[in-house]
């Protein structure tokens, strides 16, 4: 089912099934459900994908989403330990654990990592353990998703990123209309930093470590001399190339004057240049 015509007739039946929510669902609505599963795990649809008309550079495929919810409502609780082991595990029987081979060409590191059925990982990917990865979510060739790092569900993360320990990069499921997190080609995430709420970070930005963005908190841009916000109809933007970093600013009104306090904001303090590059590029050693 790669065609044009099949994935339009699968659209279709996606969503009058989604609609119906009837709570009961016959095998020829479950086959539905893992082809479409399956055309998920090959990156054939995504929940997100980049269309140059809208101001983000990116669309939200809702019908995708919808398709993803159907399958939570259709499983069944089942255990999902292995033989013999101590620690019980229970999920919908809709999302298993991914299975891979040595053909596709990925490093699973041993150490305890998790990847859902129904999300795509690239060729030459890279996960070190333990890392988290939901269904929907879609992670582009040659990127490294290190320790303790997490790939919300319907998160797209693109080519040659590095998404460091500890890190969150959130999803955004619902509402099915909204665009999910949005990681580009190229992009270095530093280690604690968190995406959320679905900010988009452009081609080749760089996050310092203990960076947070999300909907709520403005990026002051000290080379544009701008401010980056998120509105009513735009996610936030990191724009390409900016290296952004955890700062502070001053509390100008109130008691938070007297009191000295600042809040937190995180600040561009440049784009990327010869020395970003020269910082960067040990992580290729370890590929």
């Amino acid at each position: 089912m790669n065609s044009s015509s099949d994935i339009a007739e699968l659209r279709l039946s996606i969503e009058e099934l989604y609609d119906e929510n009837s709570g009961s669902y016959s095998e020829e609505d479950q086959r539905l459900f893992f082809d479409f599963r399956d055309l998920l795990n090959r990156g054939v649809v995504r929940s997100a994908e980049p269309d140059a008309v809208e101001v983000s550079g990116w669309r939200a495929n809702s019908w995708v989403k919808k398709g993803i919810l159907l399958g939570f409502r259709m499983g069944n609780v089942i255990e999902m330990s292995a033989p013999g082991s101590p620690a019980p595990f229970f999920d919908k029987s809709t999302y298993p654990l991914k299975q891979f081979t040595l053909d596709d060409k990925i490093r699973i590191v041993p150490g305890g990592s998790s990847i859902r059925d129904g999300c795509y990982v690239g060729r030459g990917v890279t996960c070190m353990p333990p890392v988290f990865v939901n269904a929907g979510a879609y992670v582009d060739d040659g990127t490294m998703v290190d320790s303790h790092a997490l790939i919300g569900s319907c998160a797209q993360i693109g080519r040659n990123c590095h998404i460091s320990a500890a890190s969150q990069i959130g999803g955004v499921l619902e509402p099915v209309g909204a665009i999910p997190v949005i990681i580009e080609d190229e992009v270095l995430i530093g280690g604690n930093c968190g995406v959320y709420e679905g900010t988009v970070v452009k081609r080749g930005a760089v996050l310092g470590s203990g960076t947070i963005l999300n909907r709520s908190t403005p990026v002051y841009d000290l080379v544009r001399n701008m401010i980056h916000r998120a509105t009513a109809e735009t996610p936030l933007i990191v724009p390409e190339q900016a290296v952004v970093v955890a700062g502070a600013r001053r509390v100008a009104s109130g008691p938070g004057v007297d009191w000295g306090i600042s809040l937190y904001t995180p600040v561009i303090v440049k784009y990327r240049d010869a020395g970003t590059e020269a910082k960067i590029q040990l992580e290729d050693l370890l590929r």
